[in-house]
């Protein structure tokens, strides 16, 4: 993935907002990996006006990183360009005002078409893993998401209970018989939060090897997906960080976007 390619739904001198693909790092402490934020650096360097003071052609580009999505998951990211920015959508993150919305392609279908997980979930550093606990397991963390089915196989769920405005068709194409098509509306953001409750369900994430293996219900990861696990964070809201002007940015399935 080089800059050329980088694909930018929204930018102006206060943020960034843009689609992460699988397999790159949001952000990455080993010199000269790719990663999103140096990728995003090198735009504005090569792009920046010596009109806008925000920019300097002397100095590397200011660019904070706001939330982080895990490598292997695709989806949307917003940057801040300047202090303020960041300051402001922090803020925001801490009052709960970004609101997080995934697809998730899963082997296995749920029970029920909608619910609510809840667990506790410890990480394990060593591994890179996280586990479903007890509430007095050391280091427990609470998890809390809703899930809604879209789809059953190639067949619709007939109504939008998800939630929120966004009316869309189905996010992944050709799914087998034995697969569901979720939206996920996340509460908290634990480490592989989603990953390991939907797979202590029995309904892991298509393509997710490393939790695949909690299921006891479904069938092994799909040949067809291959490594690539079946998650992303496909529709993104929250405020401007001046203005306060409601945004909103939606995924297509084929990884283009656009603004709402």
């Amino acid at each position: 993935m080089s800059q050329s390619s980088l694909n930018i739904l929204y930018e102006d001198p206060s943020l960034i907002v843009c689609a992460k693909p699988h397999g790159i790092a949001t952000q990455s402490r080993n010199i000269g990996a790719r990663d999103m934020e140096s990728m995003l650096k090198t735009y504005i360097y090569q792009h920046c006006s010596p009109k806008n003071k925000n920019y300097s052609q002397t100095r590397e580009p200011y660019l904070a990183v706001i939330h982080r999505l895990d490598q292997p998951v695709s989806g949307i990211l917003v940057f801040s360009k300047t202090p303020q920015s960041a300051r402001a959508l922090n803020l925001q993150l801490q009052k709960k005002q970004f609101r997080k919305y995934y697809r998730a392609l899963t082997d296995g279908i749920p029970a029920k078409n909608q619910g609510v997980l809840e667990d506790y979930l410890v990480k394990d550093g060593r591994t890179n893993t996280s586990r479903i606990c007890s509430p007095d397991s050391p280091g427990a963390k609470y998890a809390r998401l809703e899930y809604y089915t879209v789809a059953v196989g190639a067949s619709p769920i007939p109504g939008d209970n998800s939630g929120h405005s966004v009316k869309e068709e189905c996010f992944f194409k050709n799914p087998s018989s034995d697969q569901a098509e979720l939206e996920i509306h996340l509460d908290t953001g634990r480490h592989h939060q989603i990953r390991v409750q939907l797979a202590s369900m029995g309904c892991p994430v298509a393509g997710d090897t490393k939790y695949h293996s909690l299921s006891s219900k479904a069938a092994p990861p799909s040949r067809e997906t291959g490594a690539i696990l079946q998650l992303c964070a496909f529709h993104l809201e929250f405020f401007h960080p001046l203005s306060g002007a409601p945004m909103s940015f939606h995924l297509t399935e084929d990884v283009g976007a656009r603004q709402i």
